[in-house]
């Protein structure tokens, strides 16, 4: 029986490349039924959605407006107005173009002309073709863009274009780098690394086939969180049970055995840890926005998907490969921990040295960042400065702001019943802000009618212009009318996060401490645990907005920033926190609360600040992506993760310890047994 041991291990590696090889393709068909539209980030319950909804009981009402815009500076010439007429009369003849188009329509400063086209489905190569088609001998000098809501449809899908591709280059060449240097083994970051590949295949088919059922909804931000995520995750776990098995290697003659010890001794902290992400993430199910409830199931499937490969594929790896997975610098049989007179020896011997000014200290740092908090703005952008590089929507926005009405291309909508029409488009009609007001058509005895805006619908001006246009309809007695648009679905996104975030925090914080008291089997541990990793949040958020503000300068936050980041850094930072404190108390067991902190922190020192720093470097690779939601989202975790890693987890949460004392297992025995000597001030150092 003990030759065929390896018989089991090699049966889960076949397992797992048979997974990679069906799943892996997965990973980049998800782009294909991504959904980037404005729809795709609706609250449920919002007015505009109502609006959205009842929109298409209105023949036409589902196609999005393709805004095409010329403009010349020294005027608009007559060869101008023939091209785009021209032009205007052959684009009904392109796919998922849907008719009437509207006609060419002069500025009233002669220096510009637009029309619109109504594109129906998802407009990212019906644009496509329109701005070939419009670059084709176009008049020399005439400038012509595509934009509106179609236009930015179409840039925001090619900008999310090739994610897959380039996220798992840039993720996986920053964590090859990073366990090279950690390893000094050329095999085992491939082992690592093909764990992360095989769960990231598991996670895309799982979430492609719940996507193209209907299930749930993929969008290109979930999609970059998810393999980052994965990414992540598998390999902090593959850190934290490589580690032990090293450890176990040491005093453990045989591969097999060392594998069985180090995995049973890394199960309860990483089944912990992969269990606060994914309860935390499914906490995002309580937002009333529809990205934020479809964002909390796809990143869980991928945190899923990161356990099982860590628990199943990468334990077979080891045990096949044995000490030669860490060729050449093998752990023998009986040599001493590197741990136990290295860097993390001196830092445990210098927080047991002065532990209240330590956690003092670093306290009164986290507070310091925290107190910038309020300098975050993240009350939402405009849709033209979602994007970090030049992109034709934008330039063509601004264009015909500066010669029509700004809100030309993305009326504000108005739906109301068909018998109070006179009423409702006199109450729109005399609302400041709103250039014109028109009927634009009637269904089972509804109203539609298209408010044009005086400024851009993605400003603050065009907010606060429906914000009033709303107060003017809702008086219309017997009239229902509720008013939607793009820069309505802009207020009810902000107003609604602000709703989310005063549910989901208190959840997500509920839910954390309910996780900890379990592991730890106390509740002073957990209540100061949760309360350093808040603090952690509030100082990164500080800091953010700093770096935001004063270093990128940035326009400002989407307003689910605040949220994904609380999530993310409560969920993600507390792992570091699971994995030393399960350690600590481990230890404590053996040689009481002192001398189980300075043992727990001493010897997983080394794989937690690697699993934080590949942590950050991976969620930095969203950076890449030009998209000023997924860069802010990049810095925020990268430096939160970093400031857990170096900050709570090294200094603050070991100096409270034990400072603390024993106390800080209460309730439990450990609080009460008053242990081993090192808490009554004998040495026990071994």
């Amino acid at each position: 029986m003990r030759r065929l041991r390896w018989l089991l291990p090699a049966l889960i590696m076949i397992g797992w490349l048979v997974v990679g090889a069906f799943g892996g393709p997965y990973a980049g068909k998800l782009s294909e039924i991504a959904e980037n539209d404005a729809s795709a980030f609706l609250p449920e319950s919002a007015e505009a959605t109502e609006v959205q909804r009842l929109l298409q009981r209105f023949p036409g009402s589902e196609a999005a407006p393709a805004v095409v815009v010329a403009e010349r500076q020294s005027g608009i010439t007559a060869a101008d107005r023939r091209y785009l007429r021209q032009v205007r009369d052959t684009v009904a003849g392109i796919e998922g173009v849907k008719p009437p188009v509207s006609p060419v329509v002069p500025a009233a400063d002669n220096k510009a002309l637009q029309f619109v086209v109504p594109v129906s489905g998802d407009p990212t190569a019906t644009v496509e073709t329109l701005r070939q088609r419009l670059d084709e001998q176009s008049p020399q000098g005439l400038s012509v863009f595509v934009t509106g809501p179609a236009g930015q449809i179409a840039d925001l899908s090619e900008a999310f274009s090739g994610l897959d591709g380039l996220l798992l280059v840039v993720a996986g060449s920053v964590v090859a780098a990073i366990l090279i240097v950690v390893y000094r083994s050329p095999l085992l970051p491939l082992v690592v690394l093909l764990s992360a590949l095989f769960a990231l295949g598991l996670a895309s088919l799982v979430v492609y086939l719940l996507a193209d059922g209907g299930v749930l909804a993929v969008n290109g931000q979930s999609q970059g969180i998810l393999f980052i995520l994965v990414f992540g995750a598998a390999t902090d776990y593959a850190l934290l049970l490589v580690s032990r098995y090293r450890e176990e290697l040491r005093g453990t003659a045989d591969r097999y055995s060392a594998v069985r010890k180090s995995w049973r001794a890394t199960l309860e902290p990483i089944l912990a840890s992969a269990g606060t992400v994914i309860l935390g993430l499914l906490c995002l199910l309580f937002s009333d926005l529809a990205s934020n409830q479809d964002l909390g199931p796809v990143a869980a499937i991928g945190i899923a998907a990161a356990l099982l490969a860590s628990l199943t594929f990468l334990p077979a790896a080891l045990a096949l490969f044995g000490r030669a997975a860490f060729w050449p610098f093998r752990p023998r049989f009986g040599s001493k921990p590197p741990e136990s007179g290295g860097i993390w020896g001196r830092v445990a011997a210098r927080v047991d040295k002065t532990p209240r000014t330590v956690w003092v200290v670093t306290s009164l740092v986290l507070v310091a960042g925290a107190a910038f908090l309020p300098q975050l703005r993240a009350e939402g952008t405009a849709q033209s400065e979602l994007f970090l590089t030049p992109v034709e929507s934008v330039a063509g926005q601004e264009v015909l702001g500066e010669h029509f009405p700004a809100g030309a291309g993305s009326p504000a909508i108005v739906i109301a019943d068909a018998d109070a029409t006179r009423a409702v488009l006199s109450a729109t009609r005399s609302v400041q802000g709103v250039s014109r007001a028109e009927v634009a058509g009637t269904a089972d005895g509804l109203v539609r009618i298209d408010a044009v805006l005086d400024a851009p619908a993605d400003s603050d001006a065009a907010v606060a212009t429906v914000q009033r246009l709303r107060d003017s309809v809702h008086d219309v007695r017997g009239a229902d009318a509720l008013v939607g648009g793009q820069t309505a679905v802009q207020l009810d996104t902000r107003e609604t996060s602000k709703r989310d975030r005063v549910v989901i925090i208190p959840i997500v914080l509920a839910v954390v401490l309910a996780v900890l008291a379990l592991l730890l089997r106390a509740l002073v541990a957990p209540l100061l645990l949760v309360a350093t990793v808040v603090l952690s949040f509030a100082a990164t958020m500080g800091v953010s907005a700093l770096v935001f503000n004063h270093v990128f300068d940035f326009p400002g936050a989407d307003p689910a920033v605040p949220l994904f980041a609380f999530v993310f850094l409560v969920a993600l930072g507390i792992d570091y926190n699971i994995f030393l404190m399960t350690r600590v108390r481990e230890e404590t067991l053996a040689w009481g609360t002192r001398e189980g902190t300075l043992r727990g922190l001493t010897v997983t020192g080394g794989v937690i600040t690697s699993a934080g720093v590949v942590l950050a470097a991976t969620f930095s690779a969203l950076a890449v992506l030009p998209i000023l939601f997924l860069a802010q989202m990049a810095f925020i975790v990268a430096f939160g993760v970093l400031l857990d890693t170096f900050i709570v987890r090294s200094l603050l949460v070991p100096a409270l310890t034990i400072d603390i004392g024993p106390k800080v297992w209460w309730p439990s025995r450990l609080a009460r047994e008053g242990f081993p000597k090192s808490d009554s001030g004998m040495p026990t150092r071994a």
